[in-house]
């Protein structure tokens, strides 16, 4: 079957098998910033932003986001212009391993991008489907709330 997707911006058209995963078809078509991790939808690493939506991409049917948007974390910045949630990562040392961090900036992106002033409580609510084994999640929060300042514009 054909699946036509907007993939950070760019419409794509891929032959898919009904029983493919949209983490599936992603990673297939050189999408490797989507990460494999449990396939259950419990680590967070498999991530992705379907039509403003955080969700695990390794238990969405592929065919269930026909005509829809995309957003892996290459979508929303490059190392020349780095998003606010890349920079604050980085900045608060929130990176160490990286291999949940994908999954994660796009769970905290979803939260920004409708409340750039979250409280603690909202950010883990956030983050709460993103397992890390490096970290104990306290840096990732501060990179959340700094990111959020760095939005309002009240941190450069």
């Amino acid at each position: 079957m054909l699946l036509n997707l907007t993939i950070n911006g760019e419409k794509k058209n891929f032959d898919i098998s009904p029983k493919d995963t949209l983490l599936d078809v992603l990673r297939r078509e050189g999408y490797h910033e989507v990460k494999k991790g449990c396939k259950t939808g419990n680590c967070g690493t498999c991530t992705v932003i379907l039509d403003g939506l955080a969700v695990a991409s390794c238990t969405k049917l592929a065919g269930l986001a026909e005509g829809k948007e995309v957003i892996t974390v290459s979508g929303i910045g490059s190392q020349s212009k780095p998003h606010p949630l890349q920079e604050a990562f980085v900045e608060e040392g929130a990176v160490q391993c990286g291999y949940c961090i994908p999954g994660m900036i796009l769970s905290a992106k979803n939260l920004l991008d409708t409340n750039k002033d979250p409280s603690e409580d909202e950010i883990k609510e956030a983050l709460d489907g993103n397992f890390c084994r490096c970290t104990g999640y306290v840096n990732q929060i501060k990179a959340v709330k700094l990111a959020g300042r760095m939005m309002r514009g009240e941190y450069s």
